[in-house]
């Protein structure tokens, strides 16, 4: 099967500062590709490269078999790259709905509460998601049941890949284990999926691929099933012989 999003040659800098240099990447429909590095080896980057919030400096974009171009974030959405970044930018004053639909409100006429409800109802059902009352604000949620709703938006423009920026950081196992079976739904889905995580648990957990960046470079796309953490830390340091490969061998 053909990638549904491939980058080529993609490249960014900050003035000086080349924060990706010829980066590759394939993400394919059903598939979940795991974005590992060091702090600064490029991942956010990337990320924002992707959801349009830095236009890249070099390289192709090819979504959905054409090349393109993904200027600004709305770009990105209307493309079909949707994003949940680690902030998870929701309003805990607001309800479970309310926050979905923020500014995507149903009002071919007025507000449509019932028409919104019934579709926050389809899309957690989509994840297989357990959120006992919509109607209670965000700020009640524990932090996997806030992750949920956040990818539920990111579900309503109908997207082909979701990018997961970080999505189990600091949450604790039990609701580490809900976003992941939810990253695992989206696979279900046949949706691509891109996870940037420091966890390499969760990345051998749920990952089909795992691309290592290294000062802003390619530095390895591992199979998830056949690669070890030891093999992965080494790729990520860029040194097979030291304190944390070989923790993570004896691991």
């Amino acid at each position: 099967m053909p990638p549904i999003l491939s980058l080529r040659g993609i490249t960014k800098t900050f003035g000086a500062v080349a924060a990706l240099t010829d980066v590759d990447l394939d993400v394919r429909a059903g598939q979940v590709v795991a974005v590992v590095g060091d702090n600064g080896a490029g991942k956010s980057t990337l990320v924002k490269v992707l959801s349009g919030v830095h236009p890249q400096d070099g390289g192709t974009i090819t979504f959905d078999g054409g090349q393109t171009t993904i200027p600004t974030p709305a770009a990105a959405q209307r493309l079909g790259i949707a994003t949940v970044f680690q902030d998870l930018a929701l309003c805990e004053n607001l309800n479970v709905i309310e926050n979905l639909f923020l500014g995507q409100e149903i009002r071919p006429f007025r507000l449509d509460d019932v028409a919104m409800e019934t579709r926050s109802h389809d899309l957690l059902k989509q994840l297989s998601a357990k959120i006992p009352n919509l109607r209670a604000p965000v700020a009640g949620l524990s932090g996997g049941q806030r992750q949920t709703v956040a990818i539920a938006r990111s579900l309503l423009g109908e997207p082909k890949v979701i990018i997961l920026d970080e999505p189990t950081a600091a949450l604790g196992v039990a609701q580490t284990a809900e976003v992941l079976n939810l990253v695992e739904r989206l696979r279900e889905n046949d949706l691509g999926v891109i996870m940037i995580s420091h966890n390499m648990a969760d990345v051998k957990a749920v990952a089909d691929k795992v691309a290592v960046l290294r000062l802003g470079r390619n530095n390895g796309v591992f199979d998830a099933a056949e690669v070890s953490a030891e093999e992965i830390v080494a790729a990520i340091t860029g040194a097979s012989d030291n304190v944390v490969s070989r923790r993570a061998a004896r691991s």
